[in-house]
């Protein structure tokens, strides 16, 4: 299965999760998506998701100064993103659960 088709689907989510614990900045999203197993995400898709979720009003930015470079746009949750995250995980635990069903019942499961 192509996890790229996947991904597409749950960005939005990962994002969201990934910002729950700790506000951070493009890359730093980018390198914590990376480390938690989504290696295959690409750049431009999460800087493209991280405008998505603040103009859709679910993140607030704020800029912190960088001693080695130009500074840093942070993203955080705000009470919206803290909602959509909610939803959004009871949607995909529910989808999942589907899924392993399904394949359960056929003998296919790990």
């Amino acid at each position: 299965m192509d996890t790229t088709q996947l991904l597409k689907g749950v960005l939005d989510l990962a994002v969201l999760a990934v910002l729950r614990e700790e506000d951070g900045y493009g890359y730093d999203i980018l390198r914590r998506l990376r480390e938690a197993g989504l290696e295959e995400v690409g750049d431009a898709s999460v800087y493209g998701t991280l405008r998505r979720l603040f103009a859709a009003g679910l993140l607030t930015t704020y800029v912190v100064p960088s001693e080695s470079g130009p500074h840093r746009k942070y993203y955080a949750l705000n009470a919206a993103g803290r909602d959509q995250l909610a939803r959004s995980g009871k949607t995909w635990r529910s989808f999942a659960t589907t899924m392993d069903a399904l394949l359960d019942d056929r003998g296919m499961a790990a």
